[in-house]
């Protein structure tokens, strides 16, 4: 994990969960702004991202044992967090409330929508899946570089390349079969009325259309930021912008939804 601490005693922690092909480097250009705040910063691989190691069945990444590791995280970090998850990792994380919100002092969805992902990204999660089944981790990093690369993140590409290398194919099949099929739990969530929320996204986002994040917003009473200039990933295209929404958030003005 990465974990970034302010010069002082923090005055709350947050737990970042990466998205589909991402791992906790997604977040490093988030880190110091977020410690500049006073918070302190913990970023996370999920369970077969690049540094986690995972085992090699497709049952083993199923939402529920995800949302289990984020609940374990947190434990692990023995005080109450703010919860924030990038796309994918926005989904695990809303499954990790559900399940229990007691850990939870607030839930931020980055870029990450009420249920699957459009039918676009379908296709392209499809054919990943398909070549995943029968290529090798190598094989397939053309391809997909080709397709949709991974979460962008300020390094350079032999960076990117050994990080996808080191992740577990049968977690990227399984999680990518959850962002194909995921159904609308907004509702679940928004009956969850005792914990704010945040929604974030960039000012373009082909993955869910921002009609679809406006709209999830308004159904869970929460707080919604565009990010100007910035597309599927915030944190990497416009940091410190995302930052200062984040922590204004976390900061306790929740108003301006």
């Amino acid at each position: 994990m990465l974990d970034a601490r302010p010069a002082g005693e923090p005055q709350g922690t947050v737990l970042l969960l990466p998205g589909f092909t991402g791992s906790k480097e997604d977040f490093i250009a988030l880190l110091e702004p977020i410690t500049e705040a006073g918070y302190r910063a913990v970023a996370v691989d999920g369970r077969g991202q690049y540094e986690t190691e995972g085992p090699d069945t497709e049952e083993a990444y199923a939402q529920g044992e995800l949302a289990a590791d984020v609940l374990a995280q947190a434990e692990a970090l023995d005080t109450r967090v703010h919860l924030l998850g990038h796309s994918l990792g926005g989904q695990i994380a809303r499954a990790a409330v559900l399940v229990d919100r007691a850990p939870f002092l607030s839930l931020t969805l980055l870029s990450s929508g009420p249920g699957a992902i459009s039918e676009t990204q379908r296709q392209r999660v499809r054919v990943l899946s398909d070549a995943l089944a029968t290529l090798s981790m190598e094989q397939v990093w053309s391809a997909m570089r080709a397709l949709d690369p991974p979460e962008e993140t300020p390094v350079d590409g032999a960076d990117l390349r050994r990080r996808w290398l080191l992740t577990n194919p049968a977690q990227l099949i399984a999680t990518g079969r959850q962002l194909t099929v995921e159904p609308d739990r907004v509702d679940e969530l928004a009956a969850v009325v005792s914990l704010p929320k945040h929604v974030v996204s960039g000012e373009q986002d082909d993955t869910w259309p921002l009609p679809q994040l406006d709209s999830m917003a308004q159904r869970l009473g929460a707080r919604r930021t565009i990010v100007t200039g910035a597309q599927h990933s915030p944190n990497t295209d416009r940091p410190r912008e995302t930052a200062a929404a984040l922590t204004d958030f976390w900061d306790g003005r929740y108003g301006g939804h």
